[in-house]
């Protein structure tokens, strides 16, 4: 493959990963108005969430297999187009306005993001490989700058009453743009499985992965870390609406804070990653999302809580990115490595949340969130698992 070939393929990569960006965020700016059409309580908002929880453990589930049948370019093609439909459709359902058509929406937004983002991380990693570069954190990072496009899209739509299907409509539009254009560039058969199709094989090879303790471990930090991304996600307009009396604009603010400095923090981390490495780096990114977590939850300031939500967004920014390059480096078979890790990931960022608006609708949604705490403090920890290697590349092929 030819540089000017993988320099196309890395700016499609950001692409995929800046679309699911804004289009999460697009929504997540606007549960406050959502919730207020649909009626809902925080409860029932968690079980309307939990339609997102199915669709992305049903993509989750299937995309690594996907992946290893027909190869990484048309499982992204597939899971992107489900994120652009899941899109309208929950436009529609606040329209109508529908819980079941939300619900709905966010099904088939979750299993876009589900199937998707894992091989998109998986053709990632690939180019990671080609490359010798550390580039999942820029096209994580790409992921962030979605949310803070998006974010900010959202915090002028509501604050100009702009009704949600007609923003979210919109997006959609801008979105299927990018599918378009992006999906030429993307080569086939990366990922695909090189063992025999034999009977054998699989149950031979996969319980080794499963059986990996430090892989685990890297799946516990991710875990972690996406947790903390995905709480904030989904919950922090409404977090700061309900638990710190914010207007729903001013939490919609928050929230781009929060996306921004998690961009901040995945575009700079390659710098850290080659000077101090992936347990320094991880466990640092860990102590600033539980201080950003502490201060959220217990302080009473509202201006104090916005402000630390940086810390959470710091903190909560490299976890994800340099957890699957550690697990694309701790053995053989990197698709079936990587795609354990993103799964594990994507399950704590997508099924997580909803089950928090359970607690949230019992003992508040800032209480909710020290369960969100003590997995990012176990994280500090176990961070030393992602050394599968010395040091991050020194180079860096921009």
């Amino acid at each position: 493959m030819t540089d000017p070939a993988v320099r196309r393929r890395r700016q499609a990569l950001y692409l995929f990963f800046f679309l699911p960006g804004i289009a999460m965020s697009s929504w997540v700016t606007r549960t406050p108005d959502v919730r207020d059409q649909l009626e809902v309580s925080t409860a029932e908002m968690g079980l309307i969430l939990f339609g997102l929880s199915v669709g992305s453990m049903i993509g989750i589930l299937c995309s690594g297999r996907f992946v290893e049948r027909l190869g990484t370019r048309p499982v992204i093609v597939l899971g992107t187009s489900l994120i652009i439909s899941g899109t309208i459709v929950i436009g529609a359902g606040s329209a109508v306005p529908s819980a079941l058509l939300v619900t709905a929406g966010l099904f088939l937004f979750g299993a876009g993001m589900g199937s998707g983002e894992v091989a998109v991380n998986v053709d990632g990693a690939d180019v990671e490989r080609i490359t010798g570069a550390p580039v999942l954190p820029t096209l994580h990072g790409c992921f962030s700058l979605g949310t803070v496009v998006g974010g900010l899209v959202g915090m002028t739509a509501t604050a100009a009453d702009i009704p949600v299907h007609w923003h979210l409509a919109a997006i959609t539009l801008a979105a299927t743009g990018m599918l378009i254009h992006a999906s030429r560039a993307l080569p086939t058969g990366v990922g695909l499985s090189t063992r025999p199709p034999t009977s054998g094989t699989t149950g031979q090879t996969r319980p080794q992965v499963w059986k990996d303790r430090k892989l685990l471990l890297i799946g516990a930090i991710v875990l972690a870390m996406a947790l903390a991304e995905g709480a904030a996600n989904d919950w922090l307009p409404l977090l700061m609406v309900d638990g710190h009396g914010l207007n729903a604009a001013a939490g919609s603010l928050v929230y781009v804070g929060f996306a921004a400095a998690m961009t901040l923090g995945r575009f700079c981390g390659t710098f850290f990653l080659v000077r101090f490495g992936r347990a320094t780096v991880l466990r640092a990114s860990a102590v600033s999302g539980a201080l950003g977590l502490v201060l959220v939850i217990f302080s009473d300031n509202a201006a104090v809580a916005a402000a630390s939500v940086l810390f959470w967004g710091l903190g909560a920014s490299l976890g994800f990115p340099v957890a699957l390059s550690a697990a694309g480096d701790s053995g053989p078979d990197q698709t079936a490595r990587v795609s354990l890790v993103a799964i594990i990931g994507y399950v704590a960022f997508l099924v997580g949340p909803p089950a928090l608006g359970f607690l949230g609708d019992h003992y508040g949604l800032r209480t909710a969130m020290v369960a969100v705490l003590v997995f990012v403090a176990s994280a500090i920890l176990i961070a030393p698992a992602a050394d599968t290697r010395d040091r991050a590349p020194a180079t860096l092929d921009v």
